[in-house]
């Protein structure tokens, strides 16, 4: 992997994001492959927590608030599944490794092969190149993109669930695991569409509510025509600004499109907001990313 330059780091500020192709080998894709498909054959999913995960906001209130599944998920490695896999009882009607939409949000912390990607040299010394700090992980997710059913997810900003004071503390991750096409649903962008703030937040409810979250504000109707296909090979990876919108499309295609994907944050001189889904607990307070 050739070094960041100073100019790809200007046009990250620029666009909100940055395509880094080949940034891990073939070889480190595969093992967080393997290691994926080894917790999946292990999973034990109790049926009253088999939340669908689904972007779509209602949904997603019903399935995520009607569970604290979703929202004691921080630190510890839990399993959210598509839309339509499972019966009205809770059974699976495909196979279950081929159910399952993502898994989150703290094998950074529990996975020996995850903590090793998350803290490799190389993320560490890009952290240095932009300038980071004090960079704590705060999240990670392996995301699956099932082929034919891999939900689409709608435009957001990250800082919608992930609030910072100031805003521009929050950094994304993306590791492409095997090749990800306009066909199996690649990430789509805004080019500088994270200079404007953010107009809408995922909160916890407040404590009796129907829901265990709410969001407070909403997301504006973006123009289809100004997002731009980011299709990225095994191996690469996409910088995302905490700000800069983004979405992908659903999978139609035959072949899936998994991605390891975890979000840092600046920390000093940084609040993180009490409201957030996520927080840090005595067990797992925000691990350094420079370790």
């Amino acid at each position: 992997m050739a070094s960041v330059t100073q100019d790809q780091i200007q046009k990250f500020h620029k666009d909100g994001f940055l395509v880094l192709e080949q940034f891990f080998s073939s070889e480190e894709c595969d093992s967080m492959r393997s290691q994926i498909q080894k917790i999946v054959t292990e999973m034990e999913v109790p049926p009253h927590c088999r939340t669908e995960f689904s972007t779509r906001e209602k949904e997603q209130l019903q399935a995520q608030g009607s569970s604290d599944y979703f929202l004691t998920s921080g630190d510890k490695i839990r399993f959210f599944f598509e839309k339509g896999v499972l019966d009205e009882k809770g059974n699976f009607l495909i196979p279950k490794e081929k159910s399952v939409s993502k898994i989150g949000h703290a094998l950074h912390a529990y996975d020996p092969v995850f903590k090793q990607i998350t803290h490799s040299p190389k993320v560490q010394e890009l952290g240095r190149k932009l300038g980071l700090e004090r960079p704590v992980v705060v999240q990670s997710m392996y995301i699956f993109k099932q082929p034919g059913i891999g939900g689409e997810v709608t435009p957001h900003q990250d800082a919608t669930f992930l609030h910072t004071e100031p805003l521009g503390r929050i950094l994304g991750f993306w590791i492409a695991l095997e090749d990800a096409t306009q066909e199996n649903g690649c990430l789509w962008f805004i080019p500088g569409s994270h200079t404007n703030g953010i107009t809408r937040r995922m909160v916890r409810a407040a404590s009796g509510a129907s829901t265990c979250v709410e969001f407070v504000g909403s997301e504006p109707a973006y123009d289809d025509k100004q997002f731009i296909p980011l299709p990225i090979s095994k191996g690469g990876l996409i910088l995302i600004h905490g700000e800069v919108v983004h979405k992908s499309e659903l999978n139609s295609s035959e072949s899936s499109r998994h991605a390891f994907t975890f979000h840092v944050m600046e920390a000093k001189g940084t609040t993180w907001s009490k409201e957030n889904w996520l927080q840090p607990t005595p067990e797992l307070p925000f691990p350094s990313l420079y370790t």
